[in-house]
């Protein structure tokens, strides 16, 4: 009774999950655009997936977003956005703790530490910096340490596994090096993550461009549906998207990029192999084609928009992130305690 006076229904749900046992794994998804369809299929799917497998933090790396310039207003309504999509989309507050890295200060403080144990040369390694600073004129000692700061989110909170894709693999083998550092010089105190490499999921690609992938972060965005584009904006994006001119529905991604594309969309939505989508639209011409996957599309956003709707104009989400902020800060308060009474920090 006294619980329940105290705490929600979230996180009592949640240290259940904790109690029998279930492996941590940790998510972290920059506010750093408007989500997408592309999104939908190939990420927040898969962790909708890992909920029911693990015991699941889910938070928003607002932090790590201002590696790249950020208009301030779009960044703070994207943070609160993007949870709020997240849910409807499928993430259950029952089975994730869900935070904003920012409202929890150890991050930063660990961080520091960390950064102490990392050296130059393990640092300038990461291709994901290479990368970055290659698109930037001026470049911010910050994209440079991010990485570290990535391992105090994994390490601040004993993580298992980290869902992360090929290309981020490497910052996870870095918090794994910094971890096992401290390790043997101070003591155990963290637990060495595993990189969660989620199977192949599909590709959504650019309806404009069927040879690269849908982005966020896309210039224009003729060829991006987003989440929370209105039914007549789908229709439009998809009846003008990309095709070829032989009129044959065929999945062959190196040939047909553009019809391929169309049924990956289609299949993945439906839950079907894309082979199969084939089949069901053999006899059809690109415009039926194209109307078709366009329902699809407008169903399922629709009923993802409807839920968010709900939940952004209630105090549903503020709920949520106050428990995902109260449990994560005493798991972080004592992580960062620890190191520092180690390291020989103050009175600790």
């Amino acid at each position: 009774v006294n619980i329940l006076k105290k705490k929600s229904y979230y996180y009592i749900i949640n240290k259940k999950r904790k109690c029998i046992n279930m492996k941590r794994v940790l998510t972290g998804l920059q506010p750093s655009g408007e989500l997408t369809l592309g999104s939908l299929i190939g990420s927040i799917s898969q962790m909708v997936k890992y909920q029911e497998e693990y015991e699941s933090f889910m938070f928003v790396p607002d932090m790590h977003a201002i590696t790249v310039k950020q208009d301030p207003k779009l960044l703070k309504e994207r943070i609160i956005k993007n949870v709020a999509l997240y849910i409807a989309c499928g993430l259950d507050p029952s089975k994730n703790t869900i935070y904003i890295q920012s409202e929890n200060l150890y991050h930063a403080n660990l961080s520091w530490v960390l950064e102490c144990h990392t050296y130059i040369g393990e640092a300038s390694r990461m291709t994901q910096f290479k990368d970055k600073s290659k698109k930037q004129e001026n470049v911010t000692v910050g994209l440079f340490t991010y990485p570290i700061l990535m391992a105090s989110d994994i390490l601040l909170y004993d993580a298992d596994y980290v869902p992360v894709g090929i290309d981020q693999k490497q910052h996870v083998e870095l918090a794994r090096n910094i971890a096992d550092r401290f390790n043997k010089m101070y003591g155990d105190t963290f637990k060495l993550p595993e990189p969660l490499i989620p199977e192949v999921g599909a590709k959504i690609m650019d309806l404009s461009d069927p040879t690269k992938k849908m982005s966020k972060s896309d210039a224009t965005g003729k060829g991006v549906i987003y989440l929370l584009d209105d039914e007549k904006t789908i229709r439009k994006k998809i009846m003008s998207a990309v095709t070829d001119s032989d009129n044959k529905v065929i999945y062959d991604p190196i040939n047909k990029p553009g019809i391929s594309n169309l049924l990956t969309i289609y299949s993945s939505l439906k839950k079907i192999d894309a082979k199969k989508a084939e089949e069901h639209f053999k006899d059809y011409n690109y415009g039926n084609l194209k109307k078709e996957v366009a329902d699809t599309v407008v169903e399922t956003l629709l009923d993802i928009q409807n839920k968010y709707n709900e939940i952004i104009n209630s105090d549903k989400l503020n709920e949520i992130l106050d428990n995902g902020r109260e449990i994560t800060e005493k798991i972080a308060k004592e992580k960062t305690y620890e190191v520092f009474k180690k390291v020989g920090f103050g009175r600790y």
